[in-house]
């Protein structure tokens, strides 16, 4: 016990309860996606998917890094690190192997292009890249394909993912998505 700290009972609070001695970190922005809100209510392109209405927003608005011929990188509004983009075809498909071939090139250009950007502007010392295809391999929008660029730094897992299951991002992501954009290369 820290010298000048007393140790004493809980006291019982009217309508929470005893208390449990744990701080609590409240991110009610997260209830949006818990409950699903702005999730695709089908499989087809006009049944409310994000990634075929984001491309009509604002890069600002979307949060669009950079906007190809076949694809487009898009910062994830759920993100699991700060910089956690996705590169998405423009294109309604759901599976990888429905790509033709510009959209297979430019997917993989721009994920190298995203690997550039993200050491540019955060010094990523490592990264996870990869999809998630179909509800059962856990993609959160199964209907239209997207690949996952999650920059990772050596100590980045601490306490608050591990125990308190919350990711405390450090930047706003208008603000990520313009310090990308603005790293992002002419060229992988």
């Amino acid at each position: 016990m820290l010298q000048g700290m007393q140790e004493s009972e809980p006291i019982e609070q009217a309508g929470a309860g005893v208390p449990d001695n744990f701080q609590r970190l409240w991110t009610p922005h997260r209830m949006a996606y818990i409950k699903g809100e702005n999730k695709p209510v089908g499989s087809g392109p006009g049944d409310g998917c994000p990634f075929c209405e984001i491309p009509e927003l604002s890069d600002e608005d979307g949060l669009i890094i950079a906007r190809g011929a076949a694809v487009f990188a898009v910062l994830n509004l759920y993100p699991y690190n700060s910089g956690h983009l996705m590169v998405c075809p423009y294109r309604h498909v759901a599976d990888y192997a429905d790509l033709d071939e510009a959209e297979t090139t430019e997917l993989a250009d721009f994920t190298k292009r995203a690997l550039t950007a993200l050491r540019k502007a955060s010094g990523a010392q490592g990264f996870n890249v990869g999809m998630n295809l179909g509800d059962v391999a856990g993609a959160g929008i199964a209907a239209h394909l997207h690949q996952h660029v999650v920059p990772r730094w050596g100590g980045d897992t601490n306490f608050m993912p591990v125990v308190g299951h919350t990711k405390v991002l450090p930047q706003l992501l208008r603000d990520t998505r313009e310090l990308l954009a603005g790293s992002w290369p002419a060229s992988a």
